[in-house]
């Protein structure tokens, strides 16, 4: 089956040297660590996509992260096409036989069976159908057909000042739509655990998961840091922290450009980090456990919080597959309402509380800008979309408060004793 490889990419480059014979002159600017390839099941390479990869990477308006996803969603299409023995080129006349089509079908299939997210078949496709586009444009394909029909799409929306704007959108007739889940979700499409389900999850990880996933998660839910950042903090960063002047209890990170911590779209800002988080983080930072890792990692990544055993820095991939095994035994063990939880859904929990305390002790202009700051939103409208759930869902769940007591009761330690 076709496979995924990361691979340390040196860059050279052909030149002639003093005797007039061919050199190669390495560029040390232009390494890539970590640098996705696909490999077919015979051990080829699959020199189209892994161009296109390297084209990406070369991008600096590409997030490296992003090169990443595209390139396990283009496994995905790789291993089918293995499956299926068809050439990724290979384009009859009749259509239903196409490689595209039937990889839509594929998806769509998996998609209604439970196996695989419509959010995923829709990016899987996505990622697919772009890099296409990218090997039609440099006659990779080899056929003069088109490869299917485009339509523009003109998508109407509201500006930060409330103006009416139109953005228009090129849209392929193989995407695959992801229809709105009935009712209001939050980022991602993903709702806010529970107080109590939270409380049950982190009881769980704490004594029966490794310590690097339970601070982890520990994090997300009470500063609402995505998992590029936490996989991200650093020793300096937690050493470099300031209280807050306007908030007791609580310490402020610096996160973005700069710092050597990642945010989405490189934003800027600080982070809220409670004294109980900060505290179990500085801990750990100190701990004989993770000081035998730092002496195994490369002097580049000595200075991350969380490596793992063979002193490599955890990635997104990494929690992911963590969090997706841990589920797993979560829900053999009783807890059947983390049957679909995903660590973005930490974000989502702290947004909804912060929002909803920020709404009852003052007026919605500050709660927006404060929970915009907080969660380092780029645009003002993912802010609001906080409102809009609360607004919603007051009738359904007074969680805040609840939300509210775990936050205190996190100071005590004892994980069994956060729902009361």
């Amino acid at each position: 089956m076709a496979r995924l490889e990361f691979v340390s990419y040196h860059a050279f480059q052909a030149h002639l040297d003093d005797e007039a014979k061919l050199a190669w002159k390495l560029f040390a600017h232009k390494n890539i660590d970590s640098f996705p390839q696909i490999f077919w099941d015979d051990g080829s390479s699959w020199t189209a996509a892994n161009l296109w990869a390297l084209e990406r990477s070369s991008d600096h308006r590409v997030d490296a992260e992003t090169v990443k996803r595209t390139m396990k969603h283009l496994r995905t299409y790789a291993a089918f096409l293995e499956e299926c023995a068809t050439d990724w080129r290979h384009f009859p006349v009749k259509k239903d036989e196409q490689p595209l089509r039937k990889f839509r079908k594929h998806l769509i299939d998996r998609a209604e069976a439970g196996s695989l997210g419509m959010s995923t078949a829709q990016n899987c496709m996505a990622a697919v159908i772009q890099f296409y586009r990218y090997a039609d444009a440099n006659n990779l394909v080899g056929i003069s057909a088109p490869l299917w029909k485009d339509r523009l799409v003109v998508i109407p929306f509201f500006d930060s000042a409330g103006f009416k704007r139109t953005l228009t959108r090129l849209s392929s007739e193989l995407s695959i739509p992801n229809r709105r889940r009935i009712g209001t979700v939050l980022e991602d499409g993903l709702l806010p655990l529970r107080s109590d389900h939270m409380a049950d999850l982190l009881k769980y990880t704490s004594e029966n998961e490794v310590e690097e996933l339970h601070l982890m998660l520990a994090t997300g839910f009470f500063t609402g840091a995505r998992i590029g950042t936490i996989t991200t903090l650093t020793i300096s960063a937690l050493e470099a922290t300031r209280a807050d002047p306007h908030t007791p209890g609580v310490r402020l990170l610096s996160v973005g450009p700069g710092t050597g911590i990642a945010t989405k779209f490189s934003v800027s800002g600080e982070i809220m980090i409670p004294d109980a988080v900060f505290a179990d983080l500085k801990r750990y930072a100190s701990s004989a456990w993770r000081l035998l890792r730092e002496a195994k990692a490369a002097p580049a990544d000595k200075n991350k919080l969380f490596l793992t055993r063979k002193g490599i820095p955890y990635t997104v991939e990494t929690v992911n597959r963590l969090v997706y095994e841990m589920r797993k035994r979560a829900v053999a063990a009783g807890l059947k309402h983390l049957s679909s939880f995903r660590f973005h859904q930490t974000r989502a929990t702290f947004g909804t509380w912060l929002m909803q305390l920020l709404l009852q002790a003052g007026n919605k202009t500050n709660a927006i800008q404060v929970v915009r700051d907080a969660m380092l939103h780029k645009d003002e409208r993912t802010t609001l979309g906080y409102i809009t759930f609360l607004e919603r869902t007051r009738g359904k769940a007074l969680f805040a408060a609840q939300f509210n007591l775990a936050f205190t009761g996190l100071t005590q330690r004892n994980w069994n004793e956060l729902n009361t």
